[in-house]
């Protein structure tokens, strides 16, 4: 069995009789000899073949073109290159599959929006190829940290009658033709069922029965926002509590938020050091800055006194009732607190329907933690727990206590506070990475107008 590259490049022996299977990214070619580089995608790193003359199958070597795929058999052995410890002294050596002279990724460098129109092609990229093993831990990081304080791990459906937001940002999903509202009973479901936006309302049936759940999937939004912050289909980190309420929601947002910082430190090194180099030089020293620093907490009319009194000329306005914008999250975190910031106590207006109205009938217990370079990365709340008060804030906000009922059960049967948040998943890329498109941490991008390979 071949051995993936980041194994060989972390070997502490030589080693005979080894196989690897890659793609080439570059060849370089000497009397008798040719140097390739070849990379599986495990490793950022390359491992450089030596092809002597003659070896099986490297006749002619110039058939091993940049993006080709190739097995190669042969021996371990100290480099005495400089850059690098080890190279594959080829014994045998197969081309897998050629790439024509057409092969867009050359030895150049490439913008993301080219490598955005050959999202096939970019993981083979170094700064893609980073990204994406980045996303791949993450995950895992994800799970583990639910899964290791006793979490269960729901997954709530894709297709649904319910618009959590009330936004109405929501795609529709039918199966008819011509005027889809002339005959809904006819539809697939019988009725309108939409790609959902959050499965927050779903998991909070699951918190009141199993204590402590978490969501992870793919959510949609039929937002026309073309901008790098937005995607129509992106992932959602959405756990819930029962028996919690605003204080243990902040502080478990908080813990999470250190807890993926820290992680990216200590696990992404290699990768995080590219990132570092080529996308963002202050990425490490924002990361540092959440795991050592503490989280300040203030209520919104503070955050928008504070905004409003600091001198600064803002593009968008700050007065109280208006959600505040990245450009607001970042002055707070990064040059009035100079720390991570969680805002608390929002407007009632600016709010869904399922926030636990605070006693004031003004204010709603959600909260949002912002981090230094994105702004908000987490957005949650209380939930209303009081039959009687969501009734009324379902008719606040214009809802239909009918087409929830199921939630409304909820009140009725055994209700308990609870509480829970959201994360948007390419969010927290992008502030662990440093990327600064959404359009460049998720493998393919859908956006308004674009929904290619």
């Amino acid at each position: 069995m071949h051995k993936l590259i980041k194994h060989v490049l972390s070997a502490t022996n030589p080693i005979e009789g080894l196989t690897v299977k890659g793609w080439v990214r570059t060849r370089r070619d000497s009397k008798g000899f040719s140097f390739i580089e070849l990379n599986d995608g495990s490793c950022l790193a390359n491992l450089q073949i030596v092809v002597d003359a003659g070896v099986p199958g490297a006749d002619p070597v110039s058939r091993f073109t940049t993006g080709s795929s190739a097995i190669v058999e042969g021996n371990l052995v100290p480099s005495p290159g400089t850059g690098q410890k080890w190279e594959l002294k080829a014994t045998k050596i197969e081309l897998v599959g050629p790439a024509d002279a057409t092969y867009p990724l050359q030895k150049k460098g490439h913008t993301p929006e080219f490598l955005r129109t050959i999202a096939h092609l970019r993981p083979r990229s170094n700064l893609f190829g980073a990204v994406f093993r980045t996303r791949s831990r993450l995950a895992w990081a994800v799970h583990q940290f639910y899964q290791e304080r006793d979490f269960v791990y729901v997954h709530t459906p894709i297709i649904t009658a319910s618009d959590c937001e009330g936004a109405g940002e929501m795609f529709r999903v039918t199966t008819l033709k011509g005027d889809i509202d002339q005959d809904v009973g006819k539809d697939f479901f019988g009725k309108r069922t939409y790609l959902t936006v959050s499965g927050q309302l779903e998991a909070e049936t699951f918190a009141c029965a199993m204590s402590r759940v978490y969501t992870f999937g793919p959510t949609f939004r039929a937002e026309n926002s073309n901008t790098a912050r937005h995607a129509a289909e992106f992932w959602m980190i959405e756990p819930e509590m029962a028996f919690c309420d605003l204080a243990g929601d902040m502080d478990l947002g908080e813990e999470f938020i250190r807890s993926m910082a820290r992680y990216m430190l200590e696990h992404c090194e290699e990768d995080l050091a590219l990132f570092a180099k080529f996308v963002d030089r202050e990425v490490i020293k924002r990361l540092q800055f959440v795991v050592e620093r503490p989280f300040q907490r203030i209520e919104y009319v503070e955050a928008v006194e504070i905004l409003s009194k600091s001198g600064r000329t803002f593009e968008y306005p700050v007065s109280y009732g208006l959600n505040l914008q990245s450009e607001h999250e970042r002055f707070l975190t990064e040059e009035h607190f100079k720390c991570p910031v969680t805002v608390f106590n929002y407007p009632r207006e600016i709010k869904p329907f399922y926030m636990r109205l605070n006693d004031d009938a003004k204010t709603v217990r959600a909260m949002d933690v912002l981090v230094p370079g994105i702004g908000e990365v987490i957005g949650g709340s209380q939930r209303e727990e009081r039959l009687d008060v969501l009734l009324e804030n379902m008719r606040f906000h214009k809802l239909r206590p009918e087409d929830y009922w199921w939630y409304v059960d909820l009140r009725r049967f055994g209700s308990v506070p609870h509480a829970g948040f959201g994360v948007g998943f390419e969010r927290l890329l992008m502030f662990l990475t440093g990327v600064p498109n959404i359009r460049d941490v998720i493998p393919f991008a859908r956006t308004p107008g674009n929904a290619e390979f």
